[in-house]
């Protein structure tokens, strides 16, 4: 009887040291696909912030709250059994699903420059007013989910990618994982960025002359902060979105650009022995972010400028 006690503990000794290590590789899988997604998350902490301003403080995190809620549903009940689905039955098709989503980034990117250099703004969340009624939170917590849709499908699709070798079971915790995690990440982000001043006002009015210095550089820092943010997030959109493009392109057998780039980062990193490997990945990825503001520019001119030029004779009658 002992020794088939003895059995049964080696069972379950192996059977833990199995779930151990898929609980490893799980995480690692997380890892690595969380980190291809950067610059979609460092956009999606920067947008959001914009559907909570004009909003009375105590609604603030409530609002936050709702919209973290409906990009988590997004992200496991509408988007994942999809992605599952194709890379299971129709694996080849995640490839250009990629490219796809890429080619966006690549337009979001270079459209905010194109705004920022013509201060043509069409958002209407930039002009704020306070409202705290039912329907107006309403309405803006249903924009910013349907904004976060299309970011968290860049971002479960970009995650994928990053998986899709592995079984179908693995790639299914990891994205669930990934899901948790650039949720919690994101949305506590934005909290506390959103309550920073709330945070900055409480400081600077303490007693101790600490205290009132670090809340008024909080206050201070705030709208450099979102201003920062911005410029990180549409870099990181242009970088991700081009990189994307190029290994899509390499992998439907076109990859002289993504190889070439590759070549002449190598080479600089070469010529810079001591930080080698660091003017190797800027290299890249300044090619791959002047690649995706190439392909954005000419969406962005498809979008904008050709329908002002058809449009111009119809409104000179």
């Amino acid at each position: 009887m002992s020794g088939g006690l003895v059995a049964l503990l080696d069972d379950v000794a192996a059977i833990a040291k199995v779930a151990a290590a898929s609980i490893d590789d799980i995480g690692a899988a997380a890892g690595r696909a969380s980190v291809k997604a950067v610059g979609v998350v460092v956009d999606d902490t920067a947008v959001t912030p914009r559907y909570v301003t004009g909003f009375s403080p105590d609604r603030e995190l409530p609002i936050i709250w709702r919209i973290a809620r409906g990009s988590l549903i997004n992200k496991v009940v509408f988007i994942l059994p999809v992605i599952l689905l194709l890379s299971q039955f129709v694996p080849w098709a995640l490839t250009p699903l990629l490219m796809l989503g890429g080619a966006y980034l690549c337009f979001e990117g270079a459209e905010k420059l194109y705004e920022a250099v013509t201060g043509h703004h069409e958002d209407a969340h930039d002009t704020p007013a306070v409202l705290s009624s039912q329907e107006h939170e309403q309405k803006m917590v249903a924009g910013a989910i349907r904004t976060d849709f299309i970011l968290s499908a860049e971002i479960m699709v970009i995650s994928l990618n990053e998986v899709a070798d592995q079984t179908f079971a693995l790639r299914a915790a990891t994205l669930v994982v990934v899901a948790l995690l650039i949720t919690l990440l994101v949305y506590g982000v934005v909290a506390l960025i959103v309550k920073m001043d709330d945070i900055g006002l409480r400081l600077a009015q303490g007693r101790t002359g600490g205290a009132q210095a670090l809340g008024r550089a909080l206050v201070r820092g705030m709208p450099k902060l979102l201003a920062a943010l911005s410029i990180i997030g549409t870099v990181a959109m242009l970088w991700v979105g081009g990189h994307i493009i190029l290994d899509g392109l390499k992998k439907f057998g076109f990859g002289g650009l993504a190889e070439s780039l590759h070549h002449d980062a190598l080479a600089v990193g070469a010529a810079l022995p001591f930080l080698g490997g660091l003017f190797t990945w800027l290299t890249e990825t300044l090619g791959s972010a002047m690649t995706g503001l190439l392909l954005g520019a000419v969406i962005v001119g498809i979008l904008h400028l050709l329908p002002r030029k058809h449009a111009a004779p119809s409104g000179a009658h």
